[in-house]
């Protein structure tokens, strides 16, 4: 009720996404760690405590891609300047598609730190090219990715702990690779297909239960 609406009356239907365009590819994958952050430049998408959880790693020979645009881009740069991480900090720029698959099937992890989303889309699209997610367990977000079994979630804003989840995944290849797995089977389960389905049996039962509420009243107002 915090937004007015009974929860009741909310019934959530997840879109799909492409996981014939965001697939694997095992030989794509570095030799080195690679996290990778992929979105808009805002203050407000915490990519902050992307780059201050990655200068708390342990595994000092990991880098950071930031892929995308925005006005928090120079503070950012700044930050990573700060944290002694510049040189192992690569800021990308707005990517085309083909790039931006690339750095999926590359990275060892993505990493995300909003306090809040909508739907965590990128992390699926990320889970569909079997790269693990490093996320703040934050609303939206958390529905994406499966604390241990297709990522790690951590509290929001919580630098060592995002930085410990990098550091478990930066020091195992085959952790990487598990994980993956479990993310690729789980991102094959959001397809558009279902979201249809889901839809129109939704829009079914609103018919239904509006038509009883209709019959209901007619026969009301008859008797009176």
């Amino acid at each position: 009720m915090q937004r007015g609406i009974p929860r009741e009356n909310i019934e959530v239907i997840y879109p799909g996404i492409d996981s014939t365009t965001y697939t694997p590819l095992a030989a794509a994958r570095a030799k080195q760690p690679v996290f990778a952050y992929l979105g808009r430049l805002k203050k407000y998408k915490g990519v902050h405590h992307v780059i201050q959880a990655f200068a708390q790693m342990r595994i000092r020979y990991a880098v950071l891609h930031i892929a995308g645009a925005g006005d928090y881009r120079d503070s950012l740069e700044r930050l990573a300047r700060s944290l002694d991480v510049g040189k192992r900090v690569r800021f990308l720029g707005r990517i085309s598609e083909p790039e931006k698959l690339a750095l999926l099937r590359r990275a060892w992890g993505l990493v995300f730190a909003s306090p809040k989303e909508g739907w965590g889309i990128t992390n699926l699209e990320a889970a569909a090219c079997a790269t693990p997610v490093v996320a703040s367990s934050s609303p939206g977000i958390r529905e994406s990715v499966r604390d241990g079994e297709t990522g790690f979630l951590v509290p929001h804003g919580d630098a060592a702990a995002m930085a410990a989840a990098m550091d478990r995944l930066g020091a195992s290849r085959e952790l990487v690779e598990q994980l993956g797995r479990n993310a690729r089977r789980f991102a094959e389960t959001f397809t558009w297909e279902r979201a249809a389905d889901e839809t129109e049996r939704h829009l079914q039962r609103l018919i239904a239960g509006n038509e009883a509420v209709g019959d209901g009243g007619g026969r009301s107002g008859g008797e009176a």
